[in-house]
């Protein structure tokens, strides 16, 4: 007989929350029966509504928060409970990292042979409007008007925004300047069922130090009605907008991406205004960010993550480094002038094209960029450079890829340093490195406070 279910769809519980998730959320045992409910934190009494059943799990939601934890704070976002762009913002900022940190180390005491200790999380000093490039998607509302904002947690439905904490304030202003001109001027917006209509997104990318702006306009199809008064008028607001004064319009793109999608950009890029791309300045070095190519979401924090995984390499000056999955050349430039020699490998082509103009702009020699797909391109490049000392990689969400570690178990460089932004095929990729490599460490780094992400920095020495 199968086991029975002890909880029913629809009922409410009294429950004890004895952990968090790795999304943040609460999780309660009911007669053994594991139950996740989002908002709740370790050491709470809840009554909780249960949403819905499987056969391993339940989800609930938060009827009344019976006993109140001491790390719970007062949600200061309008939006938050619908959104889903950051699960943390009721608990207390210090206590985040402390949760991100168990979150990892749980991951190590689970997976790895040998133990190791995970560090204290480093957080952020200002945790607050530290993204610097938001994607708004443009649609109507349910009387048929135009509207910009979030897509609701889990759903398409777009949410007018409402002050965002962790979204730099001049990507939500402009995002409503557009919007203003696009009702004035009676531009179709895309209606997602239907799939007709224009403008489909704003995306906006900003150099935090340089203060330059781009603005990307994806559309469904070739032209927007009277392009150039609409970038006149975007000019003449940086000029007269008081909050957005301080900052430059560098250029304005139309994206065009006709496809029934939920990928945001299309391929092909026409520049309105300006070069195209924009400029910011990480450390010492300037970046090139082009509409198509990744640059790291928190500069700030990026700085202090890079900063430690080359601290962590203990560069000498004579060694040949390996970038893998390079994307605009970052980290291979912050490393290039401690090392004697450089090879970035990147699948996306723009990428490629950022990073060596990026190693042009800051004057750096040493460093090579290859486009390619990592295991295929990665054995030219041993071709070329004999063993390398260390290797950099920055792989995607999914982690490396098994041709990869087999290369690298292969080719056995002195250290490896594995930066992740997702821990849990972090800790699955050290496992297969573990046999030939000792972890010294693990250093989570707290890019996207109030969200459940932590990056992560792993240092591994060849036994």
């Amino acid at each position: 007989m199968k086991n029975q279910i002890p909880v029913k769809k629809n009922e409410e519980y009294i429950v004890e929350i004895i952990d968090n998730g790795f999304e943040g959320e609460g999780i309660a045992k009911i007669d053994g029966y594991t139950t996740f409910i989002p908002g709740a934190i370790k050491g709470e009494k809840c009554k909780i509504l249960i949403l819905k059943t499987t056969a391993s799990h339940a989800f609930a939601k938060i009827v009344e928060v019976i006993e109140t934890s001491p790390i719970r704070k007062e949600v200061d976002c309008k939006t938050y409970q619908r959104c889903g762009g950051c699960s943390l913002r009721h608990i207390q900022y210090e206590a985040t990292l402390e949760m991100k940190q168990n979150m990892v180390q749980n991951l190590v005491n689970k997976t790895l042979a040998k133990p190791v200790v995970v560090e204290k999380t480093i957080g952020m000093e200002q945790p607050y409007y530290y993204r610097n490039k938001a994607q708004y998607p443009v649609g109507v509302d349910k009387t048929g008007n135009p509207i910009v904002g979030i897509f609701a947690q889990r759903t398409h439905e777009i949410i007018p925004m409402e002050h965002c904490f962790i979204q730099n304030p001049i990507s939500e202003i402009l995002s409503k300047v557009i919007l203003t001109y696009i009702k004035e001027k009676h531009i179709e917006v895309y209606d997602e069922e239907k799939r007709k209509g224009l403008i489909r997104h704003i995306v906006i990318k900003i150099g935090v130090k340089t203060k330059q702006v781009m603005c990307v306009l994806v559309v469904n199809g070739e032209k927007i009605p009277q392009e150039q008064r609409l970038v006149e008028f975007l000019l003449q607001e940086f000029q007269e907008n008081p909050t957005l004064k301080d900052y430059q319009l560098k250029t304005v793109v139309k994206n065009v991406n006709t496809k029934n999608t939920n990928v945001i950009l299309g391929e092909k890029n026409v520049i309105l205004y300006g070069e195209g791309y924009i400029e910011d300045q990480l450390g010492e070095y300037i970046f090139k960010i082009s509409p198509m190519s990744f640059y790291q979401t928190n500069p700030r924090q990026t700085e202090v993550l890079y900063q430690n995984a080359i601290e962590f390499a203990e560069l000498k000056g004579n060694e040949v480094l390996l970038d893998l999955y390079c994307g605009i050349g970052t980290i291979g430039i912050f490393a290039s002038k401690k090392a004697k020699k450089v090879y970035g490998i990147e699948i996306v082509p723009d990428a490629i094209r950022d990073a060596n103009e990026n190693a042009k702009l800051n004057h750096i020699e040493n460093i090579e960029f290859l486009c390619g797909d990592v295991e295929i391109t990665l054995e030219k490049v041993l071709a070329k450079s004999g063993t390398p000392d260390v290797v950099f990689v920055d792989p995607p969400r999914r982690g490396l890829d098994n041709t990869t570690i087999e290369n690298m178990l292969k080719v056995q460089p002195a250290k490896i340093i594995y930066i992740s932004c997702n821990p849990a095929t972090m800790v699955r990729d050290l496992k297969l490195l573990e046999e030939k490599y000792t972890i010294k460490k693990i250093q989570p780094v707290d890019m996207f406070p109030f969200t459940s992400h932590v990056e992560c920095v792993s240092v591994l020495k060849l036994k």
